[in-house]
């Protein structure tokens, strides 16, 4: 009987030893990390591994969270967990490194502003235009001012029904100006002294059939206009154009401000403001075709260019530079 009893005794004395052995307190430093087991971290030391199986007590706390770094005072114990990730380890006291465990400081870095960068963008799109713009006159003169109204009035009626025949049904043509002007000489010490009057009716043409310019200067200028004062070739649909010099520009200005955010080791974080700096619409592309009547003896050649839509966008991000 007495030998059983030793026998029992040696054996309590085992488990007594083991259980001391194994709640053994230690003190970890190293980086917290979400396992998976439920609702489990990690405060992971070199290659070493403990399962904090009180996390909740800590959670609440600003610096909890995962990759912060910490120092765990507390006993590893011999439990089965569901994964067994790590050396299940109890807590006592946790506090994080980085800091000397001061709420203020904590908060403080957690709540860093990120930096705000202003950049801008440029694009530039070209098109080709559709639409033509001519200005054209007839200007006569005469000693009488009814002369040289009633000579501008004959003219112009023919002018007026040759563009129309040569530009087509789609064009637009219409009465842009008219003027009747004495033309005086100047003389030192005299006064000035009507010599004759001179008489301008514009009219302006709107073409859409950009191959018919050609033939309707000539056309024109047979008819009896005198005075083609201007060319030039625009873009009335220019929305597409504009709409995609405007992408352009937008995404070079979220370009700039990403290549800065790599440069700091950081990441745009959000754009705070975009404002569009303007969109240049196409500028007409201008000629001047002054001609006298009644010379159009050989076809006018017209050649039509690109036209260039230009725009421009600033943006305001922010920033989050790296350490």
């Amino acid at each position: 009987m007495k030998r059983i009893l030793s026998v029992i005794s040696a054996i309590a004395l085992v488990f007594v030893l083991t259980g001391v052995a194994l709640a053994k307190e230690i003190t970890v430093r190293g980086r917290l990390q979400k396992t998976v087991e439920a609702g489990g971290w990690l405060v992971v030391a070199g290659n070493q591994k403990y399962l904090i199986l009180n996390a909740q007590r800590f959670q609440h706390e600003k610096w909890f969270k995962e990759s912060a770094e910490v120092e765990a005072l507390g006993e590893t114990k011999d439990v089965m967990t569901t994964y067994m990730e790590g050396t299940p380890f109890e807590v006592r006291t946790m506090r994080p490194l980085e800091q000397s465990g001061s709420e203020s400081s904590v908060s403080a870095s957690d709540q860093r502003t990120p930096t705000r960068v202003l950049v801008s963008g440029d694009a530039i799109v070209q098109a080709q235009p559709d639409t033509a713009i001519l200005t054209i006159a007839v200007v006569t003169q005469a000693k009488r001012a009814i002369d040289a109204q009633q000579e501008n009035a004959t003219k112009s009626d023919a002018v007026m029904r040759a563009l129309k025949a040569a530009a087509g049904a789609g064009a637009e043509v219409k009465t842009s100006g008219y003027s009747l002007q004495p033309q005086r000489l100047y003389r030192e010490n005299q006064p000035p002294t009507i010599t004759a009057y001179e008489a301008r009716n514009s009219v302006t043409v709107i073409l859409s059939d950009l191959t018919k310019v050609g033939a309707v200067i000539d056309a024109s200028a047979q008819a009896g206009a005198n005075d083609v004062t201007n060319v030039s070739f625009t873009l009335r649909k220019d929305r597409p154009a504009r709409d995609q010099a405007l992408a352009e520009a937008t995404r070079e200005a979220v370009a700039k401000a990403q290549v800065i955010a790599q440069a700091l080791r950081g990441r745009v974080v959000r754009i705070v403001e975009v404002q569009e700096e303007g969109t240049v619409r196409p500028l007409p592309i201008a000629a001047d075709y002054t001609r006298e009547a009644k010379m159009a003896q050989v076809a006018t050649p017209i050649e039509v260019g690109s036209l260039d839509i230009t725009s421009r966008v600033q943006l305001v991000a922010e920033v989050d530079a790296g350490g």
